[in-house]
């Protein structure tokens, strides 16, 4: 029951999240019109009452099949994982077009028209319409889809996640089929004027063949990253809640391919045995590889290989990189290979030139994968920004390091078992990049300034998903921000309307900022005003750096058009 009702609920919050905004149009259009025979411009044919809960019911069943079984039926067959969805495109443009041009459906239908019976001589099966959407649809991946897709490539798959997967679909399901049930009442009543039910039927064909076109060329991704995800607070306690955590198993599914990772001890200066590397599953694009080709593990027998977890923007990963680049650097004529996988903290990391642009600001020449559905990151188990994962000769993970530091002992490890690979080999001295992890009793924490993940909030107003005015407290706590003036809250960031400013007391030798947008920020500390011009995606943007760590308590004024997403100290 418990793993029952963590499917549906987050299915449900799904199910009215931005995410789903492509299919709508065609959910609602369709669910009172099909298809017409007989002329270019035919007859009215009014759609029957069970019509929404059939296309419903044809989805929950396509994506329930294609989530769980999809990835694994693919493999086996030896076709490219990405085959459901082209197909679905395709049946989509298809009956798209059907829908437009009737005669066109007469045509398709010709081969088969022996086959058919009185009960369906209407055409425009919905239940066919709806296992189309099914293997087109693609909701956000939260706490529970992510588990759900996870378990299906890795073959994890056993009755909790069957019930898991259909109590997510079912959850899904309840806001699409109100939306389907209203469209056909709409059309009913129009469908009493001839014209304009014929407009209805055109427009739900149109919505068809652009939503395939969108898929096509990825545009409902792009907009997830546009529109703000006001649902990403809940799916988080769902997810952190103690039901969550045993429901979803989350940081990882323990499957025999990543059981014995648990024999590492973090961060331990000596070689373990910790069984063989998982591999790098699901990934969405490769970056600084031969045509965007994929790197398999077991190609890499022979060589030390380190795999590093990182995002382009958090600031432990920025302090590790350099580490990683001198490694890859000075050993890979010697039998190092450095795999950087991209497992991204905002939804702005998911988008391919934002990785690319960090991956060329942080010379970063190693082949980086993006993980953006965290299917790499959770076959490893992994918990933390940056975190490496060290693999021998023979495919075998001899150490992980999560977290900042113990860059010596990774190292004189990394040496080791090149020598261990190759006894001949003659090394070099050890890089000599100075380690700046910071004390963390010293500095100030992360501070994120989206709903779903805000920290250190300390001023006056609820700090919740809105449009409202904040006001500073005049005390403010240490380590911690207020808001003046009128914001927008949205999941991953905020944004004043017309000029708003943020209060911050903070402690570091380092202090950043991430923006995007247009616009001018001013940052005013110590008495003295400082200016930053930001310009397009998001990215880090320096406000201060000094030699000795201290305490500052510092004004940042925001203008209409720059969204700001967190503070990181160093």
């Amino acid at each position: 029951m418990q793993t029952i009702f963590i499917g549906f609920l987050g299915g449900l919050l799904t199910g009215v999240s931005p995410c789903i905004l492509p299919v709508l149009p065609v959910i609602f259009l369709t669910a009172g019109t099909r298809p017409a025979k007989g002329k270019i411009l035919p007859e009215v044919i009014p759609a029957k009452k069970s019509r929404p809960y059939f296309i419903i019911l044809g989805m929950v069943i396509s994506f329930s099949a294609f989530t769980i079984i999809g990835s694994a039926a693919l493999a086996l067959m030896g076709l490219p994982q990405d085959a459901i969805k082209w197909f679905g495109v395709a049946a989509l443009l298809v009956l798209g077009i059907a829908f437009i041009f009737p005669s066109f459906e007469q045509i398709l239908e010709a081969p088969f028209r022996k086959l058919r019976t009185r009960n369906n001589k209407n055409g425009g099966n919905p239940l066919v319409l709806g296992l189309t959407l099914g293997a087109v649809f693609v909701p956000c991946a939260g706490p529970v889809l992510s588990a759900i897709i996870i378990a299906g490539s890795t073959g994890s798959i056993d009755a909790s996640i069957v019930i898991l997967t259909v109590s997510f679909a079912i959850g899904v399901a309840i806001p699409l089929l109100a939306l389907a049930i209203a469209g056909r009442r709409i059309s009913e009543f129009i469908s009493r004027y001839r014209s304009a039910e014929k407009k209805i039927r055109i427009a739900a064909g149109v919505s068809m063949v652009v939503l395939a076109v969108a898929i096509t060329f990825n545009i409902p991704q792009k907009l997830q990253t546009l529109i703000p995800d006001y649902t990403s607070g809940a799916q988080r306690s769902i997810s952190e809640s103690d039901a969550g955590r045993s429901a979803l198993s989350l940081r990882g599914i323990e499957t025999d391919e990543n059981r014995d990772l648990k024999k590492c001890k973090n961060g331990s200066n000596s070689l373990a045995s910790c069984g063989k590397a998982p591999a790098l599953s699901n990934i969405d694009h490769w970056i600084n590889t031969p045509d965007g080709s994929p790197v398999n593990l077991d190609e890499l027998r022979g060589r030390v290989v380190l795999v590093d977890f990182w995002a382009y923007s958090c600031i432990n990963c920025q302090r590790s990189i350099p580490h990683v680049t001198a490694w890859d650097k000075k050993y890979r004529d010697l039998g190092l290979s450095v795999i950087g996988v991209h497992s991204p903290e905002y939804a702005f990391e998911k988008e391919l030139r934002n990785v690319e642009s960090g991956v060329k600001d942080f010379g970063i020449s190693y082949p980086v994968a993006m993980d953006n559905s965290l299917s790499t990151w959770t076959a490893y188990r992994n918990s933390y920004w940056p975190a490496h994962y060290l693999i021998d000769a023979d495919g075998v993970v001899r150490q992980i390091s999560q977290g900042e530091g113990g860059y010596d002992e990774t190292e004189e490890l990394i040496r080791q078992l090149l020598s261990d690979a190759n006894s001949d080999v003659e090394l070099p001295g050890k890089t000599t990049v100075e380690d700046q992890t910071p004390d963390g009793d010293e500095i100030t924490q992360e501070t994120f300034l989206g709903y779903s993940k805000a920290t250190n909030y300390s001023g006056r107003g609820e700090y919740s998903p809105s449009n409202k005015n904040f006001e500073l407290s005049e005390q403010q706590k240490n380590d911690t921000f207020g808001l003046e003036g009128r914001w927008d809250l949205s999941s991953q960031n905020i944004s004043p309307v017309e000029r708003g400013r943020i209060r911050i007391n903070s402690q570091y030798k380092e202090s950043r900022i991430v923006l995007s947008g247009e616009g001018t920020v001013t940052v005013e500390k110590d008495g003295k005003k400082e200016d930053i011009v930001v310009d397009g995606n998001p990215r880090s943007y320096l406000i201060d750096k000094d030699d000795a760590r201290k305490s500052h308590d510092s004004y940042v004024e925001v203008p209409e058009g720059v969204n700001v997403f967190s503070f990181t100290f160093g």
